[in-house]
């Protein structure tokens, strides 16, 4: 089935273009949200070809394709099917039943979703700059060691890849001030300001107007550029989108145009650098202190208990959609350290449930299970480019002890790649794909993780895993 064939088939199961309110994608799965989720023919979604899970929450319907063939379904089900890439507000007023499911949402859960919905759009940008920094980073280590030559032609690619890289991770705060916008209602554009403002050259000449920089240890200033980093840009945006609402409403509509984005700029803008910067500042400083005592800590009993349990529990926090919340963890290790720990750990689940999955296909050889063995030798591959989804809807969870002693395995390899201090440039697939964007000095380590977790879950899995538990599936 190509993917003209599976978008119109997917389209057609859940139950019509005229049952979809918002289509959309992540790097691996298409999601749809319905108007009425007892039209969706969820078992025969499960059932075609091409789909590798299918996860609900609700009455969105998050169907697993893999990475690439997703963005191409979904650009066929928007541009081609008519599926809206964004809902209306009309939409979810008439859809009754959409609106009591989002109800019912917990404040926290809620927060994870907004905060996926801002920074899934961002991946590929994230991923692409993070191959970049690497390659320049390799080239650049290379040069330094008389590998390649420090002019000429490699110097050339070695500024342009920086250049590349930079293009976004410079700016990240601005693209995630217009995301947040489109998530918050407010003006995209002016969400895009609020984010130029947090790394804006001229907050240094502020701070130190007021004595609030610190001109020794920049970093310690109560206010200084970058302060607060994305948690403070996605608060700042949401205070922008209730102060423009609010303005909006008490202007005349002939000022609309004029005084709506200036005076919510300037009150926002104010509270923003006085208030949240400082505030979100400190919670950032906190948080990376907090995760320094375990990520960098001289003691390798605490990287390795500390790496094993994060490893080990990463797939449970997946499963109940807890990963998302994450992503500003991210953010602000690459802000302030310049690089990534947290992602390379839990990066190592998936490859425990590629050891647990090749240990179940050599039990239900033995046990002659051929259904088994057709779904592992589909899902494999997916496995080790770093796509878990096939294998765990597929092989481990529904079978559930192989999903605990993956997490198990995993652990090992977490629990090596903190004690070597990986750090990598981006975060974004895991698995064998994640390599390039380590830094260089820790790309080999990484693999090595990789390896450690493959066969820490083969073996945990082939021994506690009995015969009769194949058979059964």
């Amino acid at each position: 089935m190509n993917n003209k064939e599976l978008a119109v088939k997917l389209v057609e199961l859940v139950g019509g273009k005229n049952n979809v309110i918002k289509a959309t994608n992540c790097m691996t799965r298409l999601r749809l949200t319905v108007k009425d989720p007892s039209k969706v023919k969820v078992d025969e979604i499960k059932a075609t070809e091409g789909v590798l899970g299918l996860v609900v929450d609700g009455s969105t319907y998050q169907i697993v394709l893999g990475p690439g063939k997703v963005k191409k379904v979904m650009d066929i089900c928007a541009d081609e099917l008519g599926l809206p890439r964004d809902a209306s507000a009309g939409d979810w007023k008439d859809n009754k039943e959409s609106m009591k499911s989002m109800q019912k949402q917990s404040p926290f859960k809620a927060a994870i979703k907004t905060i996926a919905d801002i920074f899934i759009p961002l991946i590929p940008a994230i991923i692409a700059a993070g191959l970049f920094n690497g390659f320049a980073s390799l080239i650049s280590t290379l040069q330094g060691q008389g590998v390649l030559p420090v002019e000429g032609f490699w110097m050339i690619v070695q500024l342009l890849f920086g250049l590349l890289g930079s293009a976004f991770l410079g700016y990240f705060a601005i693209y995630t001030g217009i995301n947040a916008a489109k998530q918050f209602g407010a003006t995209e554009g002016l969400g895009g300001m609020i984010g130029a403002v947090s790394i804006g050259a001229n907050i240094v000449a502020i701070s130190t107007a007021f004595g609030l920089y610190d001109a020794e240890t920049p970093l310690n200033s109560i206010l200084t550029t970058g302060k607060g980093g994305i948690i403070g840009v996605i608060l700042g945006v949401w205070i922008l989108s209730k102060v423009e609402k609010f303005i909006r409403k008490s202007v005349p509509d002939v000022l609309d145009l004029i005084l709506t984005p200036f005076l919510s700029l300037l009150i926002t803008g104010i509270v923003f650098v006085f208030v949240i910067m400082p505030a979100t500042g400190y919670v950032s400083d906190v948080l990376v202190r907090g995760l320094s005592v375990i990520i960098n800590s001289p003691n390798p009993v605490v990287s390795v208990i500390s790496g094993y349990l994060l490893a080990a529990l990463f797939l449970p926090m997946v499963l109940l959609g807890l990963h998302h919340g994450l992503i500003p963890i991210y953010a602000i290790q690459l802000e302030v350290m310049g690089g990534v720990s947290l992602f390379p750990v839990l990066a190592m689940a998936g490859a425990g449930q590629v050891g647990a999955a090749i240990a179940i296909y050599i039990i239900a050889k033995r046990v002659n299970n051929r259904k088994m063995m057709k779904i592992i030798t589909g899902a494999l591959p997916a496995g080790f480019l770093g796509v878990g989804e096939p294998l765990i809807y597929g092989v481990t969870l529904p079978m559930f002890k192989p999903f605990i002693t993956a997490g198990l395995g995993a652990g090992f390899g977490g629990a090596f790649v903190m004690l070597t201090k990986v750090l990598a440039n981006a975060w974004g697939p895991s698995g064998l794909v994640a390599i390039p964007i380590m830094k260089p000095e820790s790309m080999l380590n990484f693999f090595f993780g990789l390896v450690i977790s493959y066969v820490a879950g083969f073996i945990i899995t082939y021994f506690v895993i009995k015969d009769k538990d194949v058979e059964a599936v």
